[in-house]
């Protein structure tokens, strides 16, 4: 763990202890301090190591929004030379590939960007590079770029040529010196990263980060990091349920217009007694977040926009404010509980949290996110026992899914 950052409470010391358990099997050496040992001396074995225990869960546009506006910024701060894009880390290739799709898709040329993936798995990388996806690379309702992007190929489907040429993989390490070099980009995707890190190593990553980033540089991180790079320096890019920061007061890209936040104290709204009012029903997933046409309904969608678009921000005091407000104006859901649960935590309100993340659960017992969260948190706290019986609930819902 020492190698590549991670803290071992975040990823489950069972998780390492197997993890340890199959390497010494494979290896056919029964006592730990000589396993020990052989790592100091092996590097292809520490490589087997990391592999064992870096558990990749991604998907292609996870978080659609934020490869939205990764594309428009690549529009607006155009430089002369080809835009470099960074994916770290890049798992088994989804989230680099969907980059180039929705770079495409803005309309870019080929020559016009490219888009290096990077992680500590060279199992990952190989995935990757092979670029065979099954359906559990595929979830959600907008998967209409599989029909322009992808063909079929032996175990499922790889993207075509045009996209395979614009990504290139290797081994490497955030904190590693030789990683990349004198390497600069333009937008980097580093999202779901630091949430395994402690509070030192995050610090000690977002200033790597940092480094990476040319001076009007983009960076993306995952929804419960969200309050972190402000904390050195960064800027909201304020584009809701992107979670896009910017390295310096450049200008920014223009967001949609989407509604003010709800005060804190929001009134009801106004009721036209000809038309009869549906109850505000929980969503599962995101999936039911934009869908119900009633004006009640429409209207709590938009103000958990809003929440997300606060909290995004950073400003997690806010955000909480407004996630009580919404669950007074339009009473609980699985959506809503989530949100307040991811700025419960980033806040540093833990027990809060958890119980957050269980009211959604128990509102969407397969909220996939909730259930990551929720365990990630457990764990922080020593309750590697409760944490390991939501990770195996999740695998038992990934499964179902087709993953």
């Amino acid at each position: 763990m020492e190698t590549i950052g991670l803290d071992s409470a975040s990823v489950g010391p069972t998780v390492v202890r197997q993890a340890v358990r199959d390497r010494m099997e494979a290896c056919r050496i029964t006592n730990p301090q000589a396993y020990r040992e052989h790592l100091t001396v092996s590097s292809q074995e520490l490589q087997e190591l990391i592999n064992a225990v870096v558990i990749p869960e991604t998907w292609f546009f996870r978080d659609r929004e934020a490869f939205t506006m990764l594309a428009r910024h690549a529009r607006v701060h155009k430089p002369a030379q080809p835009i470099r894009v960074l994916s770290l880390p890049c798992s088994t290739g989804e989230e680099a590939y969907s980059v180039a799709m929705a770079m495409f898709d803005a309309g870019f040329e080929a020559h016009e960007f490219k888009i290096d993936g990077v992680d500590v798995s060279s199992r990952n990388i190989a995935t990757a590079e092979r670029a065979i996806y099954g359906r559990n690379s595929f979830r959600g309702s907008h998967l209409e770029f599989k029909d322009r992007y992808f063909e079929a190929a032996e175990g499922g489907l790889r993207p075509i040529a045009g996209v395979l040429k614009q990504v290139r993989f290797r081994v490497g390490n955030l904190f590693g010196s030789r990683a990349f070099g004198q390497e600069v980009y333009d937008i980097l995707l580093c999202r779901n990263l630091l949430i395994y890190f402690n509070r030192e190593l995050q610090d000690r990553a977002l200033s790597c980060l940092k480094d990476l980033l040319a001076k009007d540089g983009l960076l993306l991180v995952g929804p419960a990091e969200a309050a972190l790079p402000r904390l050195h320096g960064f800027i909201s890019a304020e584009w809701p349920l992107a979670f896009a920061f910017l390295k310096s007061e450049a200008v920014k890209t223009t967001a949609p217009k989407v509604p003010a936040a709800v005060p804190v104290r929001a009134p009801s709204p106004k009721v036209n007694k000809s038309e009869p009012l549906l109850p505000f029903r929980p969503t599962i997933g995101n999936e039911g977040r934009r869908q119900a046409p009633t004006k009640p309904l429409a209207q709590a969608s938009e103000s958990l926009i809003a929440v997300e678009r606060i909290a995004n921000a950073g400003r997690v005091k806010e955000a909480q404010e407004v996630a009580l407000a919404h669950l007074k104006e339009f009473g609980p859901s699985a959506e809503i509980f989530y949100l307040l649960g991811l700025v419960q935590d980033a806040d540093g309100s833990a027990p809060e949290a958890a119980r957050s993340y269980r009211k959604a659960l128990y509102l969407a017992p397969n909220h996939r996110e909730a259930l990551v969260h929720l365990a990630l948190l457990l764990s922080k706290q020593g309750d590697h026992n409760g944490a390991e019986a939501l990770a195996g609930r999740l695998g038992r819902v990934q499964k179902r899914s087709g993953g």
